[in-house]
């Protein structure tokens, strides 16, 4: 009855520990999907005329020839169009002064859309901003244009029972008997025409530097900011986290003070990275000055604090894992106990060291809210290494945040913002398994 009752228990526990594992798995397909497939529409898109201008004009790339050559068919295809525009306007100002206020208004809306999805109208001066000089580069984006341009949003409250419900009008019927009532089919049919979409790859998305907040370019400045961050932090927290882990296992007696010194790094542990940021705020800029303002120095500081926490606790569970005979048979052949913690204790915790690293290395480099107060900015440009000491920068985390709840177009740049989390999500990945090689290869070599 025993035995049953055993192999009954495995198999549940079995049976329990696979559905964890398949549970598991569909959380990260859940969560994983979409980053994937909407994070790849950063680098796999229908790219128009506006685009492969843009890349020439801003950042001299392309063939000068060739991209002349499509602006002056793109211009010329969108000839008729402008034309329809100059009539209309100029059958506005004979129109009787009741209809004329009625179809001023649509007629500026009209044209503001055209000017987001072509760029500026003939005969208008160049504009300000950066992208208010183009038309749509996407192709996905320019439909959704389109449909606002023939489709006005209204709503519906004639049900006092229901909310009001959005409907869809038809812009073409404020026009109809007007010169202008011809553009919303043409638009519709020439679209393509207009703006010669074509597939890309843009893998400069990750080394190009942003333009206009975010609306063309790349995101090279945010890598760079995060990568610095990360290897700050990483540099500070392991000498002084392993150090700590040595003196708790190996040299501090036991006692109250030890005891409180635990709680407190387990304590530190668990307080909300907010506190972290807070903190690098007051001491290390308002205080200590390490820099006059926001700075990757303190932002990589704050950052150690952070992690520091987990680096002990790892290090420290590592060194008590090595066999005691270790230690006994390096004292008994009259090496110091330093001697004794440099070359053997240390080199067989090393693995378990590695693996406190690991997981502090993806929490340091996904982290926003102590980089908010300490070294993140909205823009920047990249950074010299020697700048770290006293600039700002951008980073990834803090940028995914800022562009998905502070950017005045959100809805345009949703790519960027997916592609952003794509690059974070195997920026990480990269660190850890570059670290896990290092593990692995530090432990065949200690296994011989």
């Amino acid at each position: 009855m025993k035995l049953r009752s055993r192999k009954l228990l495995d198999r549940s526990l079995t049976g329990v520990s696979v559905m964890a594992i398949v549970l598991m798995a569909l959380a990260l397909l859940v969560l994983l999907g979409p980053i994937f497939s909407r994070g790849a529409a950063a680098f796999f898109f229908r790219a128009t005329s506006e685009f492969r201008r843009i890349n020439l004009e801003q950042f001299n790339r392309g063939d000068s020839r060739r991209i002349a050559a499509e602006s002056q068919a793109v211009a010329e295809a969108r000839q008729p169009l402008y034309g329809m525009l100059d009539d209309f306007a100029a059958e506005l100002e004979d129109m009787d002064p009741a209809r004329r206020r009625e179809l001023r208004p649509q007629f500026k809306e009209v044209r503001d859309l055209l000017r987001e999805l072509l760029g500026p109208l003939p005969g208008e001066m160049d504009a300000v901003m950066l992208r208010q000089q183009y038309g749509q580069t996407r192709w996905e984006r320019a439909q959704v244009t389109l449909q606002r341009i023939l489709f006005s949003e209204q709503w519906d409250y004639s049900d006092p029972s229901r909310m009001g419900s959005k409907v869809l009008v038809p812009r073409r019927q404020a026009f109809v008997g007007t010169q202008l009532e011809p553009l919303f089919p043409h638009l519709q049919q020439n679209l393509k025409s207009m703006l010669r979409p074509r597939f890309t790859f843009y893998w400069r998305f990750l080394s190009d530097r942003s333009l206009d907040s975010h609306f063309f370019g790349g995101i090279w400045p945010e890598i760079l900011g995060t990568f610095y961050l990360t290897l700050g932090a990483m540099l500070l927290a392991i000498p002084f986290g392993v150090i700590a882990a040595i003196y708790l296992s190996e040299f501090a007696a036991a006692g109250r003070l030890v005891s409180l010194l635990r709680v407190c790094i387990s304590t530190l542990a668990g307080v909300p990275s907010i506190v972290f940021g807070l903190f690098g705020l007051a001491f290390f800029i308002n205080t200590l000055h390490l820099s006059h303002s926001k700075s990757v120095l303190a932002g990589s500081a704050t950052l150690a604090l952070l992690i520091l926490p987990t680096i002990i606790r790892a290090a420290e569970e590592a060194l008590k894992s090595v066999p005691h005979a270790y230690k006994e048979a390096a004292l008994s052949l009259g090496a110091s106990p330093l001697r004794m913690v440099l070359t053997v204790l240390l080199p067989a915790a090393l693995p378990g060291i590695l693996t406190g690293i690991i997981i502090s290395m993806g929490r340091a480099a996904g982290e926003t809210a102590p980089i908010i107060f300490t070294a993140a900015v909205s823009v920047g440009r990249p950074l010299k290494l020697w700048e770290t000491l006293n600039q700002p920068t951008p980073a990834l985390p803090w940028n995914i945040y800022n562009l998905a709840t502070e950017h005045q177009a959100v809805d345009q740049i949703r790519h960027v913002q997916f592609g952003m989390v794509l690059t974070l999500v195997l920026l990480v990945l990269l660190l850890n398994l570059a670290a896990i090689v290092i593990r692995a290869r530090v432990s065949r070599k200690m296994r011989g």
